[in-house]
């Protein structure tokens, strides 16, 4: 019965892992939208994300505050694909590469913040090209990762969603000389925010992927509780 147990309380905190998947996406959503709000003048469509936590920028702090908690959550959903993974090679190395982009995520929200447009190139802002870069690296590569993980149907999904990040992602990095020198940006922040949901929306998927593999083995638990008792 201490066995049966045991295995209940594993599983539910690894359900409660992998459900972080997905209330991570909403609140990145809803910090980048309020902020957008209440940012004076701000363009959804011709401005970056990063320039909502910019150094000097009005809502740095609080966009600051509910990044790092998106990220948090990224590192806890993390945990719980590495505990699903098993032997599943492919999950482990999908896992990492989440851990990573959470860290990843961590350090750019808090330790390099881009200056304001027009505002002189920095060391900083040099750090925060490199790691929005490497984010857009750990984040395409444990998709990769997913489409080998898991059955066919993942799979197109998983190689879906990387054909249509890569021209996106590939578009909004290409304006930063044009940000470093505050002119014109058209649709880099609608080309960040189709990236950022096409990605998101994988997450998500992903989190309910394995949510569903572990709801067997909760019904079989269950079961085996009512038999002891």
């Amino acid at each position: 019965m201490n066995n049966a147990i045991q295995i209940q309380s594993g599983t539910t905190l690894q359900k409660i892992l992998l459900i972080c998947g997905i209330l991570a996406p909403p609140l990145y959503a809803g910090a980048d939208i309020l902020a957008g709000t209440l940012y004076p003048n701000y363009s959804f469509s011709d401005q970056a994300v990063s320039e909502l936590f910019a150094i000097g920028s009005p809502t740095s702090s609080l966009v600051v505050s509910l990044f790092t908690i998106y990220s948090l959550l990224v590192f806890a959903f993390a945990l719980g694909v590495w505990i699903s993974s098993g032997r599943n090679w492919p999950l482990q190395l999908m896992a990492f590469m989440l851990i990573a982009n959470a860290v990843n995520g961590l350090v750019l929200w808090n330790f390099f913040p881009m200056h304001m447009r027009g505002a002189k190139m920095t060391f900083t802002d040099t750090m925060h090209v490199i790691l929005a870069a490497m984010g857009g690296i750990y984040g395409s590569l444990a998709i990769a990762f997913g489409a080998v993980a898991f059955g066919r149907q993942f799979r197109f999904y998983s190689i879906a969603t990387i054909v249509m990040l890569f021209a996106p992602s590939i578009l909004a990095f290409s304006f930063v000389p044009q940000v470093a020198s505050n002119e014109s940006s058209p649709w880099l922040g609608l080309s960040e925010r189709i990236a950022f949901t096409g990605y998101m929306q994988w997450q998500i998927v992903l989190s309910i992927v394995l949510l569903r593999k572990k709801s067997e083995p909760q019904r079989r638990t269950r079961e085996t509780l009512k038999d002891v008792q």
